[in-house]
């Protein structure tokens, strides 16, 4: 592998692990709040559809991610409401919530197809080279050549250290988690805090969806997240439910995926090794992510994670 095949496998790695980087981001908050949220598939692929349904109807990239962040926001509020609020199993819900985006998406961009002849094509975000840094040799292209969300997707990773360490209602949010019914004594909202969390999780579930859709394409595909909200998932436990973890699992999980596309593409062909069937290098992200769990076996869940709440009234 020569120093630029090498480069642009990093880069793909950094592109690649954004979406993930999202999810987690958003489903840390959620997590660490005490609510088991595996709805993040689900939230991405219709984050991905309206997205792009918005950008292909303005023309306008940012306008798709606003309104994917609201559609995010409002089947956040509608888990928040059957989990939090009536107590139902988290769990069944987000497996019940991802069925659904994947028939609803499915139908609808079927829908929008047969409305519109020909091909359906929306503008894309475009790369932000930053002046002076991006011409500077290997480090450049590496860092500093990417589209605004992957630069966003890296910021949210100190800011959300900052919220949950250095804030009040980090405090409040890891509380929850742990021991809602001490927190609850001392003033804080139980109920209120998992709502936002779980809101905050499927606005950046949904922006994840957004960087697949008209970040890296320019249209959607049925079911195009392709499993990656589960491994978003399972980057927050193995990164132990922090920021800095989750960031390096999404970055190990999306050198997967970067270096499944570049086997695809023949990589390995200069080396003499036999080529190598599609489907072996498509597993290759997934295995990883089951290996990784495997190690993650005895990882200290949040305490109240799972588990409804009830304030006993006096």
């Amino acid at each position: 592998m020569d120093i630029d095949a090498f480069i642009a496998l990093l880069h793909a790695t950094i592109r690649l692990s954004t979406p993930l980087l999202f999810a987690a981001m958003g489903g840390l908050f959620s997590e660490r709040s005490g609510v088991i949220n595996i709805a993040l598939e689900g939230k991405m692929l219709l984050g991905a559809l309206i997205g792009f349904m918005i950008a292909y109807s303005t023309g306008n990239p940012w306008l798709g991610l606003l309104g994917a962040m609201v559609a995010g926001a409002l089947v956040a509020l509608l888990f928040a409401y059957v989990t939090v609020t009536l107590g139902a199993d988290q769990i069944v819900t987000a497996v019940a919530i991802n069925l659904i985006m994947v028939g609803l998406t499915g139908v609808v961009f079927r829908l929008m197809k047969a409305a519109n002849s020909g091909s359906l094509s929306a503008p894309t975000f475009p790369v932000w080279n930053i002046p002076l840094l991006s011409d500077i040799p290997f480090i450049g292209p590496l860092f500093f050549s990417h589209l605004p969300l992957v630069y966003l997707a890296f910021l949210l990773v100190p800011l959300s250290s900052f919220v949950f360490y250095r804030t009040t209602w980090g405090l409040s949010v890891r509380a929850v988690g742990e021991h809602p019914r001490a927190a609850d004594t001392l003033g804080v909202k139980v109920p209120r805090v998992r709502y936002l969390c779980i809101i905050w999780s499927g606005m950046m579930a949904a922006v994840g969806g957004v960087v697949l859709s008209i970040g890296f394409n320019s249209t959607f595909i049925e079911n195009m997240i392709a499993g990656r909200g589960f491994i978003a998932f399972s980057a927050i436990v193995f990164g132990k439910w922090t920021p800095l973890g989750s960031l390096l699992a999404s970055l190990l999980f999306g050198f997967a995926d970067a270096f499944q596309l570049r086997v695809q593409a023949g990589i390995l062909a200069p080396l003499g090794m036999p080529e190598i069937p599609y489907q072996f290098p498509v597993m290759l992200p997934y295995v990883v992510t089951l290996v990784a769990l495997f190690f993650t076996g005895r990882m200290h869940w949040p305490a109240a994670a799972g588990v409804p709440y009830k304030r006993e009234e006096a």
